[in-house]
């Protein structure tokens, strides 16, 4: 699981990098389910709000860097810490994110926690 974990987390960065809505489509089964916050009440469901909410958030490739490690998985649980270091004047972030990996790889459901990082 770790392997696969690790996968989907290098195609996650090359999708986070290009904005191609192939690659994001490429990671998400197609009812996934993508929370930018625990219990949110309204998270991007389906793979295509999942692009569309993607897309209008989107980072400039080049405006940031990730640095990650896959904490452990359980299942098909995968437990990610990050840290997103934004270029300029904007906030970095720490993160953790908890994914749902299907058989086949894809992501069913994904939840982030992010926190600014202080200074």
């Amino acid at each position: 699981m770790s392997d696969a974990a690790r996968s989907w987390m290098q195609k996650y960065i090359a999708a986070w990098t290009t904005n191609n809505p192939e690659d994001i489509r490429a990671l998400f089964t197609e009812e996934a389910v993508y929370a930018t916050r625990p219990h949110d009440k309204d998270p991007w469901r389906g793979r295509e709000q999942i692009v569309e909410s993607w897309l209008e958030a989107r980072d400039d490739p080049g405006n940031w860097t990730f640095d990650w490690s896959v904490l452990g998985t359980d299942g098909g649980l995968a437990f990610v810490q990050g840290f997103t270091d934004y270029l300029g004047d904007s906030p970095s972030y720490d993160n953790l994110w908890v994914i749902r990996l299907e058989p086949d790889g894809l992501a069913s459901e994904f939840t982030e926690w992010f926190m600014e990082r202080k200074a």
